[in-house]
């Protein structure tokens, strides 16, 4: 990525073969080093971007750098939470691609994701041993409030 490729946050308009082939690598590229939150490999991956697309398609996210996506968000308007006992918003899944990291993508996506659910309390699941990850969305007013085995749950109340 040079200084002049400006990065693009769009809807993901369709998932299909080639864009799902893509989605795939980022998140497995995502998850290296910390294997036991991405997952059972490949197949999981492509069923489990299968049910964000079926259950989040307005709010996915893309982020591309020229036609190269180079990482998401899934963003849920309409998550029932059993821990909140009602509707929130919800953060499914976001990777940025590791080459495209560190080039404020991350917080692109994040800044379109909240404005998709603003006026919403948020709820995201981080791994536990996920601390890059977990002081991020602290930068964005989430806070730790529970924890699942090696999932620890994370909140942003409304504003």
């Amino acid at each position: 990525m040079t200084e002049r490729e400006e990065v693009k946050i769009e809807k993901l308009q369709k998932l299909d073969q080639s864009t799902l082939e893509r989605l795939v690598e980022i998140y497995m590229r995502g998850y290296e080093g910390m294997r036991e939150y991405g997952g059972e490999g490949e197949s999981y991956a492509k069923r489990y971007l299968h049910w964000c697309w079926g259950k989040a398609r307005d709010g996915f996210f893309v982020a591309k750098v020229g036609d190269e996506i180079a990482g998401f968000i899934v963003c849920d308007n309409d998550w029932y939470s059993k821990y909140e006992g009602r509707t929130v918003g919800a953060i499914h899944e976001f990777v940025v691609d590791k080459k495209f990291q560190g080039k404020g993508i991350g917080h692109k996506l994040m800044k379109k994701c909240l404005e998709y659910l603003s006026g919403k309390d948020i709820e995201l699941w981080v791994g536990e041993k996920n601390e890059r990850a977990k002081r991020f969305y602290e930068e964005y007013g989430f806070r730790e409030v529970g924890k699942h085995g090696i999932w620890v749950r994370m909140v942003r109340r409304k504003r």
